[in-house]
């Protein structure tokens, strides 16, 4: 059924027994492999009494105690030895691990000389709050921490951007010993799904989001759920949405979704990116295979590609990066404006119900887009090559002309909009965040103005119904909503990363129910 033998370990962390209880509970109804004790979370504790406690409730999930003092980012700050000494007793009691500090290991293993503890895994744990060592130096970090005697190698580091966590699967990926290796931090993400893949002892998720015992843990649900976590193995494919900032991404739950209804071995994650080339020089071997750009990237990942296709040369913004099989080189794409456009296109034959017809429903019509960034370039260079005459609008009028220049068409200012009225069955674009959550209530034209158009689309998709859209609707204009766009995007990229056609009605309805 499962792919790795990676664990999933959820840290409960209650301030008093019944409540830690309660959440041992919840963890293995949702299919946690074990918990983690966080014994300094208790706001009394008594260790004979309640050591013994957590042991009897011990058929429920193997048990890892912790007891992490403050200078090593817990908050136990009484004496040492009675801190040794509880974990010593956990031992003694047939806990099924225990985590013990570098600092202090190689003198807690001079107290347990001579006796034997059958059951019990000792975890050697490191943490580093501030960076990620380079290789050389976690190497001999691991040594130091084999030498103590150590059952499992624990290393928590903490990611200043994404490609640090590239050191620690190097690590991980070549550990002879069993190997905990953990990047915290949200740059950090990724080392906590993709351990599955290269090898790690055992992965935290969190019973609630935002209730975490190190930063950047995923929830138990999201491992599960969202990653398929027990699916990721070692021929897994890498795919991933790269933007800053990137968690409001939907792709992750579409590609998921999908890849777990057909069947196909890849997992897709958000990656936090700041510097692009530096991303794809760091993750450049065959394990990482495709990538969705998003703000700010679409630009700059148009110079990092080796080959880039002529369309998205044309718009100058790539959202769909390839590495190719064969030779590994990256090809980049631009499926925005086919999403967008189809979608139209499809409203107005709706309209007028002549698909047949081998001609464009937009040629010769006159196409207003509302900005002029990646995305309105994007439509503007679409709709043009459908036979559609471009006017761009933009609050700074010269980015308009600019961009008007280039494709081949004419320049208004946004606050000049409301008035603008050549021809009636006009087509209107917004590409630009107005209307955006959570700014809800605004709109980029006036709702009297709407009647001179024939289809409006909004490609925002938070709302799924936008005040643009809603006015519009109520102005007798055929509407399309963002969702189309992005829904029609994702086929493009998720048939070039697969090679299959893409599954629309299951699109369909998970972005239904998202």
């Amino acid at each position: 059924m499962t792919k790795n033998a990676t664990l999933i370990c959820v840290p409960i962390m209650g301030e008093t027994i019944e409540k830690m209880v309660i959440d041992i509970q919840k963890a293995k109804l949702n299919g946690a492999d074990l918990v983690e004790i966080r014994l300094d979370s208790l706001a009394t504790f008594n260790p004979s009494q309640d050591l013994n406690t957590f042991i009897q409730h011990h058929h429920s999930l193997p048990f890892l105690f912790t007891y992490r003092p403050t200078w090593e980012g817990g908050k136990y700050d009484g004496d040492e030895n009675q801190r040794l000494d509880a974990l010593r007793l956990a031992m003694e009691l047939g806990a099924d691990y225990i985590d013990i500090e570098l600092k202090v290991a190689h003198q807690f293993y001079d107290s347990i000389r001579g006796k034997t503890f059958n059951k019990t895994k000792v975890i050697v744990s490191s943490h580093n709050y501030q960076q990620t060592p380079s290789v050389e130096d976690l190497g001999d970090l691991v040594a130091r921490i084999q030498a103590t005697g150590a059952d499992i190698v624990k290393i928590a580091t903490t990611a200043v951007e994404i490609t640090d966590v590239a050191r620690m699967f190097q690590i991980m990926v070549h550990s002879q010993v069993p190997f905990i290796g953990l990047v915290m931090g949200d740059r950090g993400l990724i080392s906590r799904v993709l351990c599955a893949k290269f090898g790690g002892y055992l992965t935290f998720g969190t019973l609630e989001s935002g209730i975490v015992s190190a930063p950047g843990q995923p929830t138990l649900k999201d491992l599960l759920d969202l990653y398929n976590f027990r699916q990721v193995g070692p021929e897994t494919k890498v795919y991933g949405i790269i933007g800053k900032p990137v968690s409001h991404s939907k792709s992750p739950i579409l590609f998921n979704k999908a890849y777990k209804t057909v069947g196909f071995d890849g997992v897709f994650v958000f990656l936090l990116v700041d510097d692009l080339a530096n991303f794809f020089r760091t993750y450049s071997s065959t394990d990482f295979v495709g990538f969705s750009v998003t703000i700010p990237h679409k630009e700059s990942a148009l110079k990092c590609c080796d080959e880039v296709d002529p369309v998205a040369k044309s718009i100058g913004a790539v959202n769909c990066v390839v590495r190719r099989p064969t030779d590994g080189k990256l090809i980049g794409y631009n499926t925005d404006y086919v999403g967008a456009i189809n979608a139209i296109e499809d409203g107005l034959r709706g309209r007028h119900n002549s698909s047949g017809t081998a001609i464009s429903p937009l040629s010769g019509k006159l196409f207003v887009v509302i900005g002029a960034g990646g995305a309105g370039k994007a439509l503007a260079y679409g709709a043009k090559e459908k036979g559609a005459r471009i006017v761009i609008a933009n609050r700074t009028y010269d980015r308009a002309r600019e961009l008007a220049d280039v494709i081949g068409g004419d320049a208004l200012a946004l606050s000049d909009l409301d008035s603008y009225h050549p021809e009636d069955g006009m087509i209107l674009a917004n590409t630009t965040s107005i209307g955006m959550q959570p700014k809800i209530d605004e709109t980029p034209i006036s709702k009297h103005a709407l009647k001179f158009y024939s289809l409006v689309f909004d490609a925002v998709y938070t709302p799924k119904m936008t005040r643009l859209l809603k006015e519009a609707e109520e102005s007798g204009a055929t509407i399309v909503k963002g969702l189309e766009m992005f829904i029609g995007q994702a086929y493009e990229q998720y048939e070039k990363y697969t090679g299959l056609p893409a599954p629309k009605e299951l699109f369909r309805n998970i972005m239904e129910n998202y």
